[in-house]
């Protein structure tokens, strides 16, 4: 059967399917619809994408390709996840996190927390170009020193995922940061120059949205909850101030560039090492609840399998227990579906109808800028993938930014202002889920706060539509 293009009305299909039933498992299953029936949502939307396929003339074959293509792009994000799984085990058995929500809780102020916890994030990922880095190490420590200060957890995840994305978006380390220029067709450091236009209002008016929410708050820390939290953590855990080493490697690595995969692999490692020098009093402990039988059980648990400490305060309770690589499975089954899903709409041309058709609206400057945005956003929800969410639209709307005379800095920055930022608020999303899955907060929590991500895309139209600083080529 000769293939051809479905219409567009026709390749909206699946799309529909998939949002009427993820609607539905919300309303049913609330926030456990990532426990499993968002992943047989994007299955089935899959299928009837599938279906279309065929009747286009895209045979089982070709299909049944475009997943096994998509789910070799998520491998490395995978094995990350699972890496970032054993180093929150690891780092509880050694004591590194425990220390961090110590010292943390000795500084931050509740008031100022939000704010503070934004830039720390911002900072750490500018250095490392990486926001999975950041929110993987200092990014759970944050988050446990906020839930002691009983601050909602979605406003934490919100502020932490704010700052990450900022400093991932604007570091010349990150890997988006130099995928966007390239695909437009410019130089990194003109991209990055560029973007600060509509980044730097974007993280300023963010910082100033989680003042007002910290200051207008009328929670205020509990003194004496929180030395109760610091007082069992200095009775359970040999608190050394050594145990900063563990995490500073592992942002020295990134730093140097060393890839993720062995970076997270040596911070797992040093954890477990941590406990062995540092934590010999603690595990004599669980040792002798009969919990554990030996060193190694203990160490093969933390970075495999769920994994607590027991604790009498609830508080403590839920910060010391940890899944293991066990824990990113769920993850990891959502990030599975969601490839067959966009590996079969891309081969059966139905991502290139909707592609095409998005097309008629790129006339006029703002026009093509917010078609591209949303564009970008489109790519996001349904290939779930933040690469593809700033490649594919890259190479479609190249030549018409060409046609308008717009250098190639306005299609790199809107694409980041639209494609990597946004990836993080989707479920099924590649980021989405791997944020959701680390942090422990569902990805309808923290969307609603992730200020900075809201903020972008909005930035990038606003800026084409007032004609603020838009390059032409003859500049």
């Amino acid at each position: 059967m000769e293939k051809k293009q479905p219409s567009v009305i026709i390749a909206l299909i699946p799309l529909i399917f998939l949002i009427i039933i993820l609607a539905s498992n919300v309303m049913v299953f609330g926030d456990d619809a990532l426990s499993f029936s968002n992943q047989i949502a994007l299955l089935i939307a899959a299928g009837v994408a599938g279906i279309v396929g065929l009747v286009h003339g895209a045979n089982l074959s070709e299909q049944l390709d475009g997943v096994i293509e998509n789910v070799k792009q998520a491998l490395p994000a995978i094995i990350v996840l699972l890496l970032i799984g054993s180093l929150a085990g690891s780092w509880l058995l050694g004591g590194v996190v425990p220390v961090m929500i110590y010292y943390g809780l000795q500084i931050l102020n509740p008031d100022y927390f939000l704010v503070t916890a934004c830039i720390i994030s911002a900072i750490v990922s500018i250095a490392t170009g990486s926001s999975w880095g950041t929110i993987a190490t200092v990014g759970i420590a944050l988050l446990g020193i906020g839930k002691t200060m009983d601050i909602h957890e979605g406003l934490i995840a919100g502020s932490i995922i704010s700052g990450a994305y900022f400093g991932d978006k604007m570091s010349p380390l990150s890997d988006t940061t130099n995928l966007a220029p390239a695909v437009a067709g410019t130089d990194l450091f003109s991209h990055i120059k560029y973007m600060t236009i509509t980044t730097i209002p974007s993280i300023i008016i963010t910082l100033i949205l989680f003042l007002v929410i910290g200051l207008s708050s009328d929670k205020t820390m509990d003194v004496a909850s929180a030395n109760s939290v610091s007082q069992l953590l200095e009775a359970q855990f040999n608190l050394s101030p050594l145990l900063f080493l563990v995490p500073g490697v592992v942002i020295a690595l990134i730093v140097k560039k060393v890839p993720a995969i062995p970076s997270l692999a040596i911070g797992s490692i040093m954890g477990i090492l941590a406990g062995f020098i540092f934590q010999t009093e603690m595990m004599e402990s669980l040792f002798s609840q009969g919990l554990f039988s030996s060193k190694y059980v203990l160490a093969m648990t933390a970075l495999g399998a769920d994994f607590s400490i027991p604790s009498n305060d609830p508080i403590l309770s839920d910060l010391l227990t940890t899944g293991g690589m066990k824990g990113m499975m769920g993850t990891i089954w959502l990030i599975l579906c969601a490839m067959i899903f966009g590996g079969i709409m891309e081969k059966s041309g139905c991502l290139n109808a909707i592609s095409t058709a998005l097309l008629h609206f790129a006339s006029g400057r703002t026009g093509l800028i917010g078609t591209t945005a949303a564009t970008s956003i489109f790519m996001n929800f349904t290939a779930s993938d933040q690469y593809l969410a700033i490649v594919v639209p890259g190479r479609m709307f190249k030549n018409a930014y060409e046609k308008l005379n717009l250098h190639p800095v306005n299609l790199s920055r809107t694409l980041e202002d639209a494609g990597t930022v946004t990836s993080v608020l989707i479920p099924w999303n590649t980021c989405g889920a791997a944020q959701a899955g680390v942090l422990g907060v569902a990805t309808a929590v923290y969307w609603p706060f992730c200020f900075f991500c809201l903020l972008s895309p909005i930035a990038t139209i606003t800026v084409a539509a007032l004609n603020i600083r838009i390059k032409k080529v003859e500049e």
